[in-house]
């Protein structure tokens, strides 16, 4: 065996060295305090355009919340439609919350912010992922390992570049 071969046999597949550089710079942002946000939210820092996330986990449907069970977590406030879904989320609120700041998934496996349609939405891996349209939503379907790879490794990017 040459060291060429013996060079080839010992690196470390792409997605697992994508994976290790995603997990090294968000510990090391972490840690020196870089963490920036960037979330869908409207004029008034309202979520999901009122929507209850954690319905979208216990009843399987978009539901409408109420400012009556209200609750902010990162910055964005959150609707919910009873006290129960409220104390849910307060209870652990990264299990339930959209991801990539509720820009749609797709738009940010394409390294854009894209708005979404809270009806348009589908929990992969126990994740939130919102879409900009149903339609969308297959287009995202069509790949949808690879688009949510690329979408985490675009979100740390959409982060620095557009974060505050």
């Amino acid at each position: 065996m040459d060291f060429m071969q013996i060079k080839q046999t010992k690196q470390a597949p792409h997605s697992f060295r994508l994976h290790v550089f995603l997990a090294m710079a968000f510990i090391l942002s972490a840690q020196f305090g870089f963490s920036k946000s960037l979330e869908n939210v409207d004029r008034t820092g309202l979520g999901i355009k009122g929507y209850d996330p954690v319905a979208y986990f216990t009843d399987n449907a978009p539901i409408l919340g109420s400012s009556q069970f209200q609750t902010t977590f990162d910055g964005v406030i959150y609707h919910f439609n009873s006290a129960a879904h409220k104390e849910a989320f307060d209870a652990n609120p990264e299990k339930y919350a959209p991801q990539f700041g509720g820009f749609c998934a797709y738009g940010v496996s394409k390294g854009s912010t894209v708005s979404i349609d809270p009806a348009a939405f589908q929990i992969v891996d126990g994740r939130l992922l919102l879409q900009y349209s149903r339609g969308i939503r297959e287009t995202f379907n069509k790949d949808s390992v690879g688009n949510l790879k690329k979408a985490d490794a675009n979100w740390i990017l959409l982060l620095d570049k557009k974060g505050k």
